[in-house]
């Protein structure tokens, strides 16, 4: 058998490029979405076994505590954990800070990966190999934009637990990093004003925006065997608007 790939968030334009990049004969990919499973419907028909797709609520601790139930019971263990789901930013000031939208997405983003990763880190580590690599944003890196405060204190939170879990399990040789794209032209930026993105683009050295293409060739290294000497990083893949 080939890898086990567990990703989260595996509908958006990122997962789906990701497993394309990645597949390998004899590969097992554990792919969560969230009532929208229509982008793996291509790749389970061009990898047909390969995919094995669930459709998991994470604001919803029941629900994920299922799907690790129902991971451990019928798949091999994960090699590999990607976690990529993110609730859509949304620009608002601060004083109108939604409480209850940051809630749900500190449970997609966070509360979900301390979950995943206390149920499928220990093994890797007794098999003395993993990877685990996690999704945040070039707005950590520097002076973040205005108006975006829930979304940053999230990703600090998520980052702060691939440092931590760096640090633990290095000895065991799984290895625990993160990329931070710069603003990525998907629809994860359905709730993005034109304008944002547009000024985004123009303010980068390159004259544009990230682009799937562009980041899921870093994240497929990190994941590889050529990686395995980095651990506790994050990857800018910024086109040069964060040094």
């Amino acid at each position: 058998m080939g890898n086990v790939y567990l990703i989260t968030g595996a509908s958006s334009d990122v997962g789906c490029a990701l497993i394309d990049r990645l597949y390998q004969p004899g590969d097992v990919f554990i792919a969560q979405g969230a009532n929208d499973l229509k982008g793996l419907g291509v790749l389970c028909q061009k990898y047909p076994g390969a995919i094995r797709t669930y459709s998991v609520d994470l604001t919803s601790q029941q629900a994920l505590d299922a799907f690790v139930q129902d991971v451990q019971a019928n798949h091999p263990a994960p090699t590999h954990f990607i976690h990529l789901p993110a609730l859509r930013v949304v620009n608002t000031k601060f004083k109108k800070f939604d409480e209850e939208r940051f809630e749900q997405d500190l449970s997609v983003q966070v509360r979900s990966a301390v979950t995943l990763s206390k149920a499928f880190l220990p093994a890797m580590a007794k098999a003395r190999y993993g990877r685990v690599l996690f999704m945040l944003t070039s707005y950590l890196l520097g002076m973040p934009p205005k108006n975006t405060a829930a979304y940053i204190m999230v990703k600090s939170a998520l980052e702060g637990l691939a440092k931590s879990l760096a640090a633990d399990y290095a000895s065991f040789g799984v290895t625990v990093n993160c990329v931070a794209p710069s603003m990525m032209e998907t629809k994860f930026l359905a709730d993005t004003s034109d304008l944002i993105v547009q000024a985004s683009a123009e303010a980068n050295p390159m004259g544009r925006n990230a682009t799937v293409e562009d980041v899921v060739p870093a994240m497929a290294f990190l994941l590889s065997e050529e990686a395995r000497f980095i651990t506790g990083v994050t990857l800018p893949i910024t086109g040069g608007s964060a040094l």
